[in-house]
């Protein structure tokens, strides 16, 4: 069992900043690939950006040269460090891990999982 716990969402204005962290914990083995993805209302979730264990990030067109992921291995977590928000930024951000997880005697099993979700919203 791998948990994700997100922080750091809240109320910003236009053109403000934010970093959101999200923190795996649980019998985890590897972590390969941490993301973020958000969902606003009336619409699908969506990638933002993710990162592998080797530090190669993948973001939506939408954010690129405006959000930065990063992560601390070391730590289990990731951050993104949202800049230059627009009111189009505002939805529900939803921290995403896979990897492999240690069942003890039993080896290792996958895992994919989602945190709570946190709010993030931009106001004009």
């Amino acid at each position: 069992q791998v948990q994700l716990v997100e922080s750091g969402g809240g109320l910003v204005q236009a053109g403000g900043s934010l970093r959101l962290s999200c923190a795996a914990s649980g019998n985890i083995f590897s972590i390969n690939t941490m993301g973020w993805y958000r969902q606003a209302p009336g619409k699908e979730r969506e990638l933002v950006a993710n990162i592998t264990s080797g530090g190669r990030t993948n973001y939506a067109d939408s954010v690129k040269g405006r959000f930065a992921i990063s992560r601390d291995n070391a730590k289990n977590t990731v951050y993104l460090q949202m800049n230059s928000l627009t009111l189009e930024d505002t939805a529900v951000y939803y921290c995403h891990a896979v990897g492999s997880a240690d069942r003890g005697g039993w080896g290792l099993a996958d895992f994919g999982s989602w945190g709570q979700g946190t709010q993030v919203t931009v106001s004009s």
